[in-house]
């Protein structure tokens, strides 16, 4: 009998949210299916599947041992998420090449569906970067009697979701610095930069609203700019590696001598980007906006305000509070208090004479709890407050309180 061929091999995945993209969170069902198509009939051992993600590092760095002799480096390192294997067809050994125990899979085209859980911790989203990767995939290995394992992978995307509805990540961001140019013996005025955006979390395809003031005393002509930083942060045995990517930028209009520039919500959009990275414990992907301000033939001046890149975008409640903020100009430095406080609501606008009354009746079911404290609360449950008033009922003591406390005053 002349057995048949595998003519294809592959892993598929059920999609979530109607997306063609398999993208999956910690605790979520990965389900799919193995397709074998083959042209006759074949004879297999097993079917097995292997998922697995993992973060891991590599770089390489060339060390000196003496004048003459060099040496390489390696640094790597590696963090487990997940390992699940599953048998869909056979079993578990096959390492001889008996006739027994064989399933046959007859010509045409066959579905194996299989299906995992991820890990209910957090799980490192997933990520590509110039010295490490954050992985997850599902292999598919099929073993035939007197031949080599086909094997097929394929990968799925994970998100951490990081929710920027949180008092952290919604919480404005600010900055100010200045700085004196030095030219020989001669000194020039100041160079001022202030900054603010309305909040610290935002998720790819926003726009962030500068808020800036640049003022320049100098003598020289000056540029404000604006950008954006991802930097990928790698760890492995003890050591660090740093990446630093521009992601977007902008530019002002250049400032001459005794000018000044006011950005009253300059928008800078964030591009499709990865989200931030925080929780990974060998790698760590963070964002920052940079507001500086170009300085020829001097170091620039320049402010970095952290950002983090979430999953999940702002609410209408949030999106709410971040526009009261971004119509705030830089008055941000300080904060005021209405200069009259408005009085409370009256009692009769509360609670009704029919409440308070009907309160003054102990109910039968609790006649069990009379005693001192009860009858305090129950009395008191629906009586007005006290007055208010803006009158200050005791003029006389308060005036005699104040002649004391500036009799007292050192400076008088």
């Amino acid at each position: 009998m002349v057995l048949g061929k595998v003519k294809s091999f592959t892993v598929s995945y059920d999609c979530l949210h109607d997306s063609n993209v398999p993208v999956f969170s910690s605790g979520d069902c990965v389900s799919g299916r193995v397709v074998i198509e083959v042209t006759g009939e074949i004879r297999v051992k097993s079917l097995k599947i292997h998922a697995k993600g993992f973060a891991k590092v590599r770089w390489t760095e060339s060390r000196n041992a003496g004048s003459n002799t060099a040496y390489t480096q390696n640094y790597t390192e590696e963090v487990e998420y997940l390992n699940h294997k599953d048998i869909l067809i056979g079993h578990e050994r096959d390492d001889d090449n008996s006739e027994e125990g064989l399933t046959t899979i007859p010509s045409g085209r066959h579905e194996y569906a299989f299906s995992l859980e991820l890990p209910q911790t957090p799980l490192a989203t997933s990520f590509e970067g110039k010295h490490g990767s954050v992985r997850y995939w599902v292999k598919a290995e099929l073993h035939r009697p007197w031949l080599l394992p086909m094997k097929t992978k394929k990968e799925f995307t994970v998100f951490e979701h990081i929710d920027i509805n949180t008092p952290l990540l919604l919480s404005p961001q600010a900055g100010t610095k200045d700085k004196t140019l030095c030219c020989w013996f001669c000194t020039s005025g100041p160079i001022s930069l202030s900054a603010k955006i309305e909040r610290k979390g935002y998720t790819p395809g926003e726009s962030i609203q500068i808020f800036a003031e640049i003022e320049n005393c100098s003598s020289r002509m000056v540029v404000p700019k604006a950008a954006i930083y991802q930097t990928q942060t790698f760890y492995a045995k003890g050591k660090m590696k740093e990446v630093k990517q521009l992601v977007a930028n902008l530019r002002g209009e250049s400032l001459s001598s005794g000018k000044t520039e006011t950005w009253s919500g300059k928008m800078l959009k964030i591009p499709p980007v990865s989200p931030s990275i925080l929780d990974c414990s060998i790698i760590r992907v963070e964002y920052s906006l940079m507001v500086y301000v170009d300085i020829p033939g001097a170091i620039n001046l320049s402010l970095n305000l952290p950002l983090v890149i979430g999953t999940i975008p702002l609410h209408s409640f949030g999106s709410r509070t971040s526009s009261v903020s971004s119509q705030c100009s830089m008055s941000w430095l300080g904060m005021g208090l209405p200069e009259r406080p408005e009085a409370p609501p009256s009692y009769a606008e509360i609670a009704t004479e029919e409440q308070r009354q009907s309160s003054l009746d102990v109910p039968a079911a609790r006649e069990d709890l009379d005693g001192p404290l009860f009858a305090y609360i129950h009395e008191f449950r629906f009586q007005p407050p006290p007055l208010y008033s803006e009158i200050d009922p005791n003029p006389d003591h308060v005036s005699r309180t104040e002649e004391r406390r500036l009799d007292a005053c050192p400076s008088r």
